[in-house]
């Protein structure tokens, strides 16, 4: 099934669908277990640094190699892509879908950039997301509040025709000091404007009733990544304290057993059941 449409049933059904990054074979498999055990369908990110580590070309056929032979009905991502070159890049290697991040200029030029993202996938038949709205990422203050507006969001998904749309409801890229608190009816007010996917990026270390809630009020795509690198390296610092184990075949297992573990725990959210 295309993931345009795989989206529209889950949207329609209440369901969310989620997207984990992966950063090397093990953290690949761990959320491959975790989907093929549950057999529940997954969305595989990767973002630039991820790609510039392993290789564009390397990435996407590990990616592609796994899913069937976990056999995990699955999808491959560009998260976070920055330029109309590196999102080419990713379609032209086969990509089902990409995301070309414009949220940090202003509304006009995000448009631009969304518009010639969607006529380039549209050859590709790949889905596209774009971001509206201020969503922290690493680094940034998680102070500053850039809600996504209802009419704003209304109007860029009708001029670029994207299919997806990540929206700031009050969620953030990284760990959060407090717990957050999602705009609920905002988000509901974004989704009587659009029949575009919503998106919730910063999806890590959001509660579980948060998640539900925001599956509720019409998110389907929620994003998983932080908490992915962190059990898995958080793992592997335990085990080799003190540990002169030179076999990393005997060393990472357990950790990318965490990473499943970690997952089959979101995938149970997000089928908001």
């Amino acid at each position: 099934m295309k993931l345009k449409d795989k989206l529209n049933l889950f949207t329609q059904q209440k369901r969310g669908l989620l997207a984990t990054n992966f950063y090397n074979v093990e953290t690949l498999h761990g959320v491959l277990n975790a989907a093929s055990a549950l057999n529940e369908p997954l969305i595989l990110q990767l973002t630039k640094s991820s790609i510039d580590y392993m290789g564009l070309k390397t990435a996407v056929t590990l990616g592609r190699s796994a899913l069937d032979e976990y056999g995990v009905e699955g999808w491959i991502h560009l998260d976070h892509g920055g330029s109309v070159d590196l999102v080419q890049s990713c379609l032209d290697v086969g990509f089902d879908s990409v995301m070309i991040d414009g949220s940090e200029l202003p509304f006009e030029e995000n448009v631009k950039i969304t518009q010639e993202v969607v006529r380039r996938a549209k050859s590709y038949g790949a889905h596209v997301e774009a971001e509206l709205g201020y969503v922290a990422k690493l680094g940034q203050s998680h102070e500053l509040n850039g809600f996504t507006q209802p009419k704003e969001a209304e109007k860029f998904v009708n001029e670029t025709g994207v299919d997806a749309l990540a929206v700031a409801i009050g969620t953030a890229h990284g760990f959060y000091k407090k717990e957050p608190k999602l705009q609920i009816e905002l988000l509901k007010e974004i989704a009587s404007t659009t029949s575009a996917t919503l998106v919730l990026h910063g999806g890590s270390g959001v509660p579980a009733s948060e998640l539900r809630k925001a599956i509720e009020g019409g998110i389907c795509k929620i994003n998983l990544a932080t908490e992915i690198k962190n059990i898995f390296m958080k793992t592997l610092q335990l085990q080799l304290a003190g540990n002169d184990e030179i076999d990393l075949r005997k060393v990472f297992p357990s950790a990318t057993s965490q990473v499943t573990s970690l997952v089959k725990e979101k995938l149970k959210i997000v089928q908001n059941q």
